[in-house]
């Protein structure tokens, strides 16, 4: 990623008046923020960058069991409604190929399946949480059938 598209970026980000703005592409992220009504003292927004998949160990996944990873930066969402019941809980059975949840990325919504057959152990993200490309979004312990 080179200043020009940042820079292109930053004036999308005034232009809309956006406070937030994440892009990844290419095993490359940006994520830059500003406070709402004000441009940062340069005129432009402040800029942070992160190398894609710098996750932490504690991250990996137990024997037996598999670490559903997001493929996307996205909006989480755990239910396909909101009166709808979320798509699985912790505790739940579930089969490949099953819809775990939601993320809605440039107005799409991709639909996140089990990679394996199993039980959800643990749910990482919250609904309408922004999560990130990598990142750890569900554990399933295998099923030995």
């Amino acid at each position: 990623m080179n200043i020009k598209e940042i820079r292109e970026y930053a004036s999308i980000m005034e232009e809309m008046g956006l406070t937030v703005f994440e892009y990844s592409s290419n095993g490359e992220s940006v994520k830059m923020e500003r406070a709402a009504g004000k441009p940062a003292e340069s005129g432009q927004p402040a800029i942070a960058t992160q190398a894609q998949g710098d996750w932490h160990d504690d991250a990996a996944p137990a024997p037996g069991e598999v670490l559903v990873r997001s493929p996307m930066v996205g909006l989480y969402y755990s239910a396909p409604g909101t009166d709808s019941d979320d798509y699985v809980e912790v505790g739940d059975t579930v089969a490949a190929g099953d819809i775990l949840c939601v993320i809605e990325a440039m107005k799409i919504m991709n639909e996140i399946t089990a990679e394996c057959d199993g039980v959800v152990t643990e749910i990482c993200a919250e609904n309408k949480q922004v999560v990130e490309f990598n990142q750890p979004l569900f554990r399933i312990a295998r099923s030995h059938i």
